[in-house]
C-alpha cells in the first residue's frame, strides 16, 4: 500500500474562488471588503490630515493630528490592505478554504471600529478606543497562523512575523503617545515590518508575474531564480531596518542601509522589469520595488544632513508602501473577478498620480518654503489614485462575482 501510495500520489484540488455563492458578495474572500475599506480609508484619512494642516482641523484628540496621520496610514490604510492581501493569499499558499461569511465580517467591524474611535478617541475613552485599534493585528495574526499551520507552510511563518512585529508596534505607538514619548519610534518599527514584507512577498510574486507575463510573448530573457543574493538583501535589509529603528541618525545606520540598497537594486535588476512595459499591471511592480533601495538611500542620508527624518521615512511609505498596495489591490481585484489582466487607463492613471505624490512629499523638505504647497499636493495626488481606484473596482469588490468554469 505504501508503494502503491508513493507512486500514485493524491494530486491537491486546486483552490476555489469565490467559495461562498450566497450571501453578499464583498462577504465572499478576504481582498473584497478589506480593499473596499483600505481605498475608501485612503481617501478619508488623507483629507482629514489636509483638513488639520491647512484648516486646522481638530483630529485625534490627545494624540494630536501629526501622530493620528501617521497611525491612521500605517496601522488604518495598510493594515487593511495587508489583511485583504493575506487572507486572499494564505489560501493558495496553504490549499485551504479561505476565511468568508461572518468570521470575516466580524474582522472587518473589529478594523472599522478602531477607525472610527481614534476619530475622536476622548469619545469612548482611551482605554476603550486603544482597546479596540490593538485588537485588529492580533486577531489577523491569529487567523492567519491557524490556516498556515493547519497547511504545514513553515515557511510562510516569516511573513506573519511581520503580522507580529506590526501588532507590536501598534501597542507600542499608543504607549509612547500615552506616556508623553515620541511615536517616531514605533512609526519606524510599522514600516520596517512593512518594508521586510514587500522584500519577502515581493520577492515572491513580482518575478513570477514578470515571468509569467514574458514567457507569454515566449521572451527568454526571463527574471533570475531566488538565490543567495536574495537572501543576502534581505539579511542585510533586517540589519538595516533594525538599526535604523534603534539609532536613525548613527553613521551605521547609514553603512548598511546603501549595502541595502545596492543589493535590493541588484535584486530589481535581475527582474528584468524593463520588459514589461508593454503591461503597467506588471510594470508598476518594479516601479514599487524600486521604492525600496530608494528608500534605504534616503535613510543614509539623514545622518549627514543631507534629508530629514520624516522626508526619507515618506520615501518608504508613499513610494514602496503605498504604491505596491496599490498595484496589488488592483492585479488581486481583477484577477479575483475574473477581469482581464491588463492595466486599463484609470489603473495606470492611478499609479501616476501615487509616483507623483511619492516625489512630492520628500522634496517638500528640500523646498521650504513651498512646504505646505508639496505636502498639500502630495496628499491631494494619494487621493486621486485611491479615488480612481474606487471608482473602477468598487463595484466589482461589491457584486461582481468570478465566472464558474463550465
Amino acid at each position: 500500500m505504501a508503494n502503491e501510495t508513493d507512486a500514485h500520489p493524491i494530486k491537491r484540488k486546486p483552490v476555489p474562488r469565490g467559495i461562498a455563492h450566497t450571501g453578499p458578495v464583498i462577504l465572499a474572500y478576504g481582498f473584497r471588503p478589506f480593499f473596499l475599506g483600505a481605498g475608501i480609508w485612503a481617501v478619508l484619512a488623507m483629507a482629514l490630515w489636509i483638513g488639520a494642516l491647512v484648516h486646522g482641523l481638530p483630529i485625534g484628540g490627545p494624540y494630536g493630528g501629526p501622530a493620528w496621520h501617521a497611525h491612521e496610514m500605517l496601522f488604518g490604510y495598510t493594515s487593511a490592505a495587508l489583511a485583504g492581501f493575506l487572507l486572499t493569499a494564505i489560501p493558495n499558499w496553504t490549499g485551504r478554504l479561505p476565511v468568508s461569511g461572518a468570521p470575516l465580517a466580524a474582522l472587518v467591524l473589529v478594523w472599522l471600529a478602531g477607525r472610527l474611535a481614534l476619530i475622536v478617541p476622548d469619545a469612548i475613552g482611551l482605554v476603550w478606543t486603544i482597546a479596540l485599534d490593538t485588537a485588529f493585528l492580533p486577531l489577523l495574526f491569529a487567523i492567519c497562523l491557524r490556516e498556515v499551520v493547519a497547511g504545514k507552510k513553515w515557511r510562510d511563518l516569516k511573513v506573519l512575523a511581520g503580522v507580529l512585529a506590526l501588532g507590536a508596534a501598534n501597542g507600542g505607538f499608543h504607549a509612547l503617545v500615552l506616556t508623553q514619548g515620541d511615536p517616531a519610534l514605533a512609526s519606524r518599527l510599522a514600516v520596517s515590518a512593512y518594508v521586510m514584507l514587500i522584500g519577502i512577498i515581493g520577492g515572491r510574486v513580482v518575478p513570477s508575474f514578470t515571468r509569467n507575463w514574458l514567457a507569454k510573448r515566449h521572451l527568454t530573457n526571463l527574471p533570475a531564480s531566488y538565490d543567495r543574493l536574495d537572501t543576502a538583501a534581505l539579511l542585510v535589509a533586517l540589519v538595516a531596518l533594525a538599526f535604523w529603528v534603534a539609532l536613525p541618525e548613527h553613521w551605521a545606520t547609514s553603512l548598511f542601509c546603501i549595502i541595502a540598497a545596492g543589493l535590493h537594486a541588484a535584486r530589481l535588476h535581475r527582474w528584468k522589469g524593463w520588459q514589461t512595459g508593454e503591461e503597467r499591471l506588471v510594470l508598476v511592480l518594479h516601479l514599487a520595488y524600486a521604492a525600496l533601495p530608494l528608500g534605504f538611500v534616503a535613510v543614509a542620508l539623514v545622518p549627514f544632513g543631507l534629508l530629514d527624518p520624516a522626508g526619507a521615512l515618506h520615501v518608504f511609505t508613499v513610494g514602496a508602501i503605498g504604491l505596491m498596495t496599490l498595484a496589488i489591490m488592483s492585479r488581486a481585484t481583477r484577477g479575483h473577478t475574473g477581469m482581464p489582466l491588463t492595466a486599463p487607463p484609470l489603473t495606470a492613471i492611478s499609479y501616476g498620480f501615487l509616483v507623483v505624490g511619492a516625489i512630492f512629499r520628500p522634496a517638500a523638505m528640500l523646498l521650504p518654503d513651498h512646504y505646505m504647497t508639496l505636502v498639500s499636493l502630495s496628499g491631494l495626488c494619494w487621493m486621486l489614485a485611491f479615488v480612481l481606484y474606487l471608482w473602477e473596482y468598487a463595484p466589482a469588490l461589491v457584486i461582481r462575482r468570478k465566472p464558474r468554469p463550465d
